[in-house]
């Protein structure tokens, strides 16, 4: 698969994150945001009624209270509006609780859901490759949900598998789906548990087993494990990735492969839940 084609590209109100300017609206206007706190990443979106007026993403760091006060300033910032036009506010993520400002927390599997049907409407299958967990959830394109599941608390499945090997090997996350895609002969990983994963990676590089090749076969059997948890509720298409992992291009080939068929990929795929929670802010206002 050419490496390019993983940034699904289609025509949506979405703006890419320099794609927006900063503008003046007018205090009428509806102001909404949209803040997901995840355990390693944090995300904001704000929204007005024509589309939206900005967006960021910075480390959580370890005082999530602090890190949401961040997002909200710099979304402030951005839009050119002071914290009193703020319409209303819905948080999500593992750190929701402490968005202590939020008038509203949404689960992610919901706001998930409702940013996929935003971006990708045709989309009926959703994997989230997340820092701790990967999530598989069944849509019906509205933005509800009918299913889904979660993966265990163990790191092998889930995105913090990558962060640890490209330790190892030394490399930048965002490096290594790339790296991947360059393999001659993929190397076949006999576990899938982080811990082990480490151990045998750096077993496999004192046998002059390239950068490369090992990191298709973890890319491998990670998108084995989740093509696993997707099977247990059932995959029905069209299929999109979204989270941090999704923009690991290597990730999202391994898991084409083994499912013999396309995964959508939105345009920062990792905003799509605090999009999802903008939405369901402004939605609100209209009830």
């Amino acid at each position: 698969m050419d490496s390019q084609r993983f940034v699904y590209s289609i025509s949506i109100f979405w703006a890419s994150e320099i794609g927006y300017k900063r503008r003046r609206i007018p205090k009428k206007m509806v102001f909404v945001l949209g803040i997901d706190i995840g355990s390693a990443q944090s995300k904001g979106v704000a929204l007005g009624d024509q589309g939206p007026l900005g967006s960021c993403e910075c480390a959580s760091g370890g005082d999530f209270k602090l890190t949401a006060e961040k997002i909200r300033e710099e979304l402030l910032s951005q839009a050119g509006r002071s914290a009193d036009n703020i319409s209303r506010t819905v948080a999500t993520g593992y750190g929701s609780k402490l968005v202590i400002f939020a008038d509203e927390i949404k689960s992610d599997i919901v706001c998930l859901a409702k940013g996929i049907s935003s971006l990708l409407p045709t989309v009926r299958t959703v994997i989230d490759i997340g820092d701790l967990y990967t999530k598989v959830l069944r849509t019906d394109g509205n933005g509800s949900v009918h299913s889904f599941i979660l993966s265990g608390k163990c790191a092998g499945g889930s995105g913090r598998i990558l962060q640890v090997i490209a330790k190892v090997l030394q490399v930048k996350v965002d490096e290594i789906g790339e790296l991947s895609l360059k393999s001659k002969k993929r190397v076949e990983f006999n576990t899938g548990c982080a811990v082990f994963a480490e151990t045998e990676a750096i077993s496999r590089l004192s046998q002059e087993v390239t950068k490369e090749d090992l990191l298709a076969g973890l890319h491998r059997a990670l998108a084995a494990q989740i093509n696993s948890l997707a099977e247990r509720i059932g995959v029905e298409q069209d299929v999109a990735m979204v989270g941090g992992g999704a923009r690991n291009a290597g990730l999202v080939q391994a898991l084409e492969e083994i499912r013999g068929h396309d995964i959508l990929v939105p345009p920062n795929p990792n905003m799509t839940a605090a999009l999802g929670a903008a939405l369901i802010a402004r939605e609100s206002l209209k009830r």
